[in-house]
């Protein structure tokens, strides 16, 4: 069983997540599946289909998070100042290709959201970054294509 290495705050949106379904959600969709099937036939009852696919859903959701918050591993940040990129940071960088300065917090798979600048250390550009140094130039790969950048700044 892998651990998954994740911040407090993405341990904390899992937990949230995880009670707003157990103790809220399930029990609700629970009450209308019951109240569906009490509406007669169900092969032709699509208020029943409906909710038991949501149910379906939730309890799937429900299982998922269970496996995530069991294999977690909460990283906290380091509060000494450390001379390479680890876990954690906040990392600045220049597109070579683009001449575009981007922002990028440095999280585990389970918390990344790259729409909001949170990238895993597991995707191509955070294992390039890991280990880098300010002026350091990273060439990784991705599914879209070779990118160049290089480490501005990282805290």
């Amino acid at each position: 069983m892998d651990t998954i290495p994740i911040t407090q705050e993405g341990y904390d949106k899992l937990n949230e997540e995880y009670n707003q379904l157990k103790k809220k959600d399930l029990p609700d969709i629970i009450k209308k599946v019951a109240e569906a099937r009490s509406h007669g036939d169900l092969k032709e009852n699509a208020e029943y289909h409906a909710a038991r696919e949501m149910q379906s859903y939730i309890q799937g959701r429900i299982a998922f998070i269970e496996d995530r918050i069991a294999r977690s591993q909460i990283m906290a940040p380091n509060k000494a100042k450390s001379d390479t990129i680890i876990f954690g940071n906040t990392v600045k960088i220049l597109d070579l290709d683009f001449d575009e300065e981007e922002e990028y917090i440095l999280v585990g798979a389970a918390e990344a959201d790259p729409a909001a600048g949170k990238i895993s250390t597991a995707s191509p550009i955070g294992k390039g970054l890991i280990g880098k140094k300010v002026d350091d130039i990273v060439e990784v790969e991705t599914p879209g294509g070779k990118l160049r950048l290089k480490v501005l700044d990282f805290s």
